[in-house]
């Protein structure tokens, strides 16, 4: 079997957040993920959500044939060809209206991970307001990776990857989720679930901000 490109880190997180998602999600529905980069989180959660189908999508062109690959590997069938999707764009995805034969244009789950670092601030807004817009009914966004939190002790490590961010790009680095919760405020979302996860990762659930009431 040919080896596939590979990120170590979605091999070592893959599991604890399929754990997770089990417990936050329904049995079955539509998932849309941003920056799926190698496609191993979309061909793992899909065969570990099999009642889920999954539409991959990433800025890289280059991204696709990898995505595409593992997905063969994995012999899921419930994972979608994969799209190319720029987060800041206002049209998900680039290709016209690729979402609306499949989905009516709405998804139970958007899922992101590891993205808000390694793009610049631009892309928190594009993300929020990307999900508020294709989001189903009832519908929640799902984010993983670092994030600096008010009153809480930033570990030694990601302390270290910060600094190594900031320097490999000026506009990179661990966001704070004060910010990251005012770029959702904006768009109509509201943090409703914050998961602790291994290596100080935290997965949170993004929902539509509750209707007053009458």
């Amino acid at each position: 079997m040919t080896a596939l490109p590979a990120s170590p880190a979605a091999d070592r997180n893959k599991q604890p957040i399929l754990e997770t998602l089990q417990r936050v999600l329904p049995e079955r529905g539509m998932a849309l993920e941003i920056a799926s980069g190698t496609g191993q989180h979309a061909t793992w959660f899909a065969a570990g959500l099999p009642g889920w189908q999954w539409q991959p999508t990433d800025m890289q062109a280059s991204a696709m044939a990898t995505i595409a690959a593992w997905t063969e590997q994995a012999r899921v069938t419930n994972v979608l060809p994969p799209l190319r999707l720029d987060v800041t764009s206002d049209q998900w995805p680039d290709e016209a209206d690729l979402f609306g034969e499949a989905f009516g244009n709405t998804f139970d789950a958007v899922y992101c991970a590891n993205m808000l670092h390694i793009a610049p601030w631009a892309a928190c807004a594009g993300l929020m307001r990307g999900a508020a817009r294709v989001m189903a009914p009832g519908g929640v966004l799902i984010t993983y990776g670092p994030y600096i939190e008010d009153g809480v002790p930033t570990s030694p490590g990601n302390l270290a990857f910060d600094e190594s961010l900031r320097n490999t790009h000026p506009d990179w680095g661990i966001r704070r989720l004060s910010d990251v919760a005012h770029e959702a405020r904006q768009a109509g979302l509201h943090l409703r679930e914050r998961h602790a996860m291994p290596a100080n990762n935290l997965l949170l659930v993004w929902a539509r901000e509750p209707s007053a009431p009458a």
